[in-house]
């Protein structure tokens, strides 16, 4: 069985002008036709898109739902990542500093994920 890593990026929410595009329909292919290529060229696979509710607020105590349209990609795991975790169920191997490091300071950690943050550190002492 494949196993896959998955990205989720809102779509463009309006059209990127370009020469010879003069409807609204055509900049929004074209600024949807962008944001898919350049995932691309970083090994993604344009899998779906999605319209998800979210709750937000809305004023001080009041709160709507709102509607985001997402794109998902995906892209086959490493083959050497893939072979290194068992699939009998077992967790696989402790991640490095550097991908728990790039974990934290990522803008798509899950909920839950946030880096911890400890006291200032004092460069004089």
């Amino acid at each position: 069985m494949h196993q896959y890593d998955y990205k989720v990026v809102p779509a463009p929410s309006k059209g990127e002008k370009d020469r010879g595009l003069k409807t609204g329909a055509d900049r929004f292919a074209h600024a949807l036709e962008l944001a898919m290529n350049a995932l691309a060229r970083d090994g993604w696979e344009y899998w779906r898109a999605e319209t998800l509710p979210a709750e937000e607020r809305s004023g001080l105590t009041s709160k709507t739902t709102v509607f985001h349209n997402l794109l998902v990609f995906r892209r086959p795991r490493d083959a050497a990542a893939t072979q290194s975790a068992p699939e009998t169920g077992t967790l696989a191997a402790a991640p490095s500093a550097a991908e728990k490091r790039a974990r934290q300071l990522s803008t798509h950690a899950p909920e839950g994920n946030a880096p911890r943050l400890g006291p200032a550190e004092d460069d004089e002492a």
